[in-house]
């Protein structure tokens, strides 16, 4: 068992600014409301079987993993990590990028978007 501690993570604002390859696990509903503008979203309970949609990101940098609080990121990171991917699990998860104020988007026009 990985622990926490071997999973590598940064924070939010560690993170540059751009170009980052982003991977939200968060639920669909969590998604709709708010999330990272590019950011890939695999729910963390599909992220073995649809593991293969990565393959389109950059291979020249980790993978950002991110969710509502830095849990789910840190287990699908380490998953990531044990299947041969560079996985970074941004701590905080999107709490601390709204915190951050780093910019969000949510599928729901007129609505501003929101963290669930």
């Amino acid at each position: 068992m990985v622990s926490p501690a071997d999973i590598p993570t940064v924070a939010v604002r560690d993170l540059p600014k751009d170009g980052v390859a982003l991977l939200d696990v968060r639920e669909d509903d969590e998604w709709a409301a708010g999330h990272a503008p590019g950011a890939k979203h695999i729910p963390m309970g599909e992220l073995p079987a649809r593991v293969g949609e990565l393959d389109d990101l950059p291979d020249d940098q980790p993978v950002y993993v991110i969710c509502r609080s830095g849990g789910r990121s840190a287990r699908a990171a380490a998953w990531l990590n044990a299947s041969g991917w560079d996985a970074v699990n941004v701590a905080g998860g999107m709490g601390s990028w709204n915190q951050e104020g780093r910019p969000m988007v949510g599928d729901h026009p007129g609505v501003d978007p929101e963290v669930l």
